[in-house]
C-alpha cells in the first residue's frame, strides 16, 4: 500500500497557535474594514474633483490616481513607513511611536493604534481609492445626461446635484465593481506584513517559524482568508434586492 503523505503524521496546530491565527484574522478584518470605509470616501472626494467644471481640481485628482495607480502597493507601503517619518518632526514620531489610550465612558480604553497600522491605513486607502474612483468614475458616465440637467433646473448646484442625483445612481450601477475592489482590498492586506503588522499572513509566519509546521500554518491561513472573503461577498451580494430597488 502507498504510504500516507508525511505531513499526515505531523502534530496539528496547538490551541495557542490557532488563537494567534485568530487575532491575526481579526485585525485583517478590521484593518480592511477601515480602508473600505476611507477608501471609498476618498474616492468619491475623488470622484468629485475629477468631474469638476475648473481645471484645477481636475489636475489634482488626475495627478493623486496616476502616481498611486501606477506604482506597486509595496512601494507605497515603505515610503508611508520609512519615508514620511523623515519628514516629521522628532517629537511627533515619538508620540506617534509611544502608546497611548482614549479613555471612554465607564472606565474602558481605547488603545492608539501603532505606527504600523496607520501607515498601513493610510497606504491602503489611498491605493485603494484611486480604483475606487475609476469604477465611480465609469458609474457616472453611465447615469443618463438629463439627470444632472434635471438637476440644475431644479435650482442645484453642481455639487448638490452630483451629491443628491448622480452619485447615488453611480453607486447602484457600479456595485458589482465595488464588491471587487473590497475584496482585492482584504487581499491588499497581506502586504502589510512587510512593515511589521500582525495581520493573518504575518501570524502565520509566526506560527511557522514557532512549530516548523509550515503546511499546517498557512493552510489555516489559507482556510481563514477564504472564509473572511466568502463572508464578505455573500454580506455584499445581500443587500443587491434593495439596490435594485432604489433603480
Amino acid at each position: 500500500m502507498p504510504s500516507p503523505p508525511a505531513w499526515l503524521g505531523h502534530s496539528w496546530l496547538a490551541p495557542q497557535y490557532l488563537g494567534w491565527l485568530g487575532q491575526g484574522l481579526l485585525l485583517t478584518a478590521w484593518l480592511a474594514l477601515l480602508v473600505c470605509v476611507l477608501g471609498t470616501l476618498l474616492g468619491i472626494v475623488l470622484t468629485a474633483l475629477a468631474d469638476s467644471q475648473h481645471k484645477a481640481p481636475r489636475y489634482v485628482a488626475q495627478l493623486f490616481l496616476t502616481a498611486h495607480r501606477n506604482t506597486p502597493l509595496m512601494v507605497q507601503l515603505l515610503l508611508w513607513y520609512f519615508g514620511m517619518p523623515s519628514l516629521l518632526p522628532e517629537s511627533a514620531l515619538m508620540w506617534l511611536n509611544a502608546p497611548h489610550a482614549l479613555a471612554l465612558p465607564f472606565g474602558l480604553q481605547l488603545p492608539w493604534p501603532s505606527f504600523e497600522f496607520l501607515a498601513a491605513l493610510l497606504a491602503l486607502s489611498c491605493y485603494g481609492a484611486s480604483f475606487i474612483a475609476g469604477e465611480l468614475a465609469a458609474g457616472l458616465n453611465a447615469v443618463p445626461r438629463g439627470q444632472r440637467e434635471a438637476a440644475k433646473a431644479l435650482g442645484l448646484t453642481a455639487l448638490q446635484a452630483f451629491r443628491w442625483v448622480i452619485l447615488p445612481q453611480a453607486l447602484v450601477i457600479v456595485r458589482r465593481p465595488l464588491l471587487g475592489q473590497y475584496t482585492g482590498i482584504i487581499k491588499n492586506t497581506s502586504l502589510t506584513m512587510a512593515i511589521g503588522v500582525a495581520e493573518l499572513s504575518y501570524r502565520s509566519r509566526q506560527v511557522e517559524s514557532q512549530t516548523l509546521l509550515t503546511f499546517q500554518a498557512f493552510a489555516v491561513a489559507t482556510v481563514l482568508y477564504l472564509a473572511l472573503i466568502l463572508l464578505w461577498q455573500l454580506a455584499g451580494r445581500s443587500r443587491e434586492p434593495a439596490w435594485r430597488g432604489a433603480r
